[in-house]
């Protein structure tokens, strides 16, 4: 496929701008120039800034560039627009399993346990260990079948002298 197909396609369910889906799209086409792919982020969330793809890219961008405190507000956004989209209390310490099926991986709450956990793994590696760990038990209380993978996470925190950083939770 070229360039230009590629930066055309659409699929984020037609609700996102079509100008902040290229965007996000062309941060892939130069992800090895830091300085261009950051300004297509920012494009992107000039155009779109409560979108949840936007902000999901955003934190995955400041993610990957190990840019943390830049992550943050990102994962921080897109854990209220699940947690509002769901109907859920705006601080999530107070969402339980009785404000929806957690037990179902599909839909708005496996939406919110994904911004939750990547929340409490960012905070973690941020040093916030205790904030991390409170936002990860969260989550492996309202999902008992552990399909977020947040006990493992948690795991991980409680190993001493890791760090964390292995290939297969470098992006929680």
């Amino acid at each position: 496929m070229d360039d230009e197909k590629w930066l055309e396609r659409r699929y984020y369910g037609g609700d996102l701008p079509a100008e902040a889906e290229r965007a996000l799209h062309a941060v892939g086409l130069c992800w090895d120039d830091e300085i261009a792919s950051e300004a297509h982020i920012i494009r992107a969330l000039e155009i779109a800034p409560d979108h949840l793809a936007v902000r999901y890219g955003a934190y995955k961008f400041y993610y990957y560039r190990r840019r943390l405190d830049a992550a943050l507000p990102h994962v921080e956004a897109w854990v209220a627009e699940a947690a509002k989209r769901n109907g859920f209390p705006s601080d999530w310490r107070l969402v339980t399993s009785e404000h929806a099926n957690f037990t179902n991986f599909d839909g708005d709450p496996r939406l919110f346990l994904f911004a939750l956990r990547a929340t409490g793994w960012l905070l973690a590696r941020l040093g916030r260990i205790e904030e991390g760990r409170a936002a990860l038990e969260k989550v492996a209380a309202l999902d008992p079948q552990d399909q977020m993978r947040a006990r493992r996470l948690l795991d991980i925190l409680d190993q001493p002298g890791e760090d964390g950083e292995d290939e297969n939770t470098h992006a929680a």
